[in-house]
């Protein structure tokens, strides 16, 4: 089965999902930039919205854009963003924090994940930055801290998924069940079957899976 995953930008699209297509949706702001926090009214929203239509939220909490290295002060900024979403009745949340030499920052996401209260938790498509060699002990890291699903294209360009295929399917066997390896970058609803078939997971997600 086909599990659909709708990247939205604000309530932009909302109407127009269907629960029999789309099973939960990634709210955020600003995708030119790879997206961003929305809004407090925008989460209050869309929660209320996507709740009545029987479809889950997820939120983005990235207080900027550009790189995913971020100081104190920024983690302070998404700490009060995840106690937000939460209050808001988000049912996951979507992040993702690196260090400068592109490893993950596991002091970062110790420091936040209090905050999440046991919400569903994505670590997004900065995981596709991390060398490929070292992605399989990072995934592991993730796992162990309650990570539910990760968002990959398989590196960090913006080639056709397709061609990452051989990898993706690697960190698929690696996951091994412990963790949802979701198919993003490039997914439309007309290659989502195939690419799902092929590389051997259900999940896929994107702006254009509809």
């Amino acid at each position: 089965m086909l599990i659909k995953e709708f990247c939205a930008e604000n309530l932009t699209d909302l109407a127009k999902l269907d629960p029999k297509e789309v099973s939960r949706v990634e709210l955020c702001d600003n995708l030119a930039v790879g997206g961003t926090t929305p809004s407090y009214g925008t989460i209050k929203e869309a929660a209320a919205y996507l709740h009545e239509k029987g479809i889950t939220l997820s939120t983005m909490i990235r207080p900027r854009g550009g790189n995913f290295v971020y100081n104190s002060l920024e983690l302070k900024v998404m700490e009060e963003d995840i106690l937000i979403a939460v209050e808001l009745e988000s049912d996951g949340l979507v992040l993702g924090l690196l260090t400068s030499d592109h490893q993950l920052d596991l002091e970062g996401l110790e420091y936040l994940l209090p905050a999440t209260q046991g919400l569903t938790l994505t670590f997004h498509r900065a995981f596709d930055r991390i060398p490929k060699n070292e992605q399989f002990q990072a995934m592991d890291h993730l796992i162990d801290l309650g990570f539910h699903r990760l968002l990959i294209h398989g590196d960090a360009s913006d080639n056709p998924i397709s061609e990452n295929s051989e990898h993706l399917k690697k960190l698929i066997q690696h996951a091994d069940g412990r963790i949802e390896i979701v198919l993003a970058g490039g997914v439309t609803k007309e290659n989502c079957s195939h690419l799902s078939q092929d590389i051997k997971t259900p999940y896929v997600h994107g702006t254009k899976i509809v």
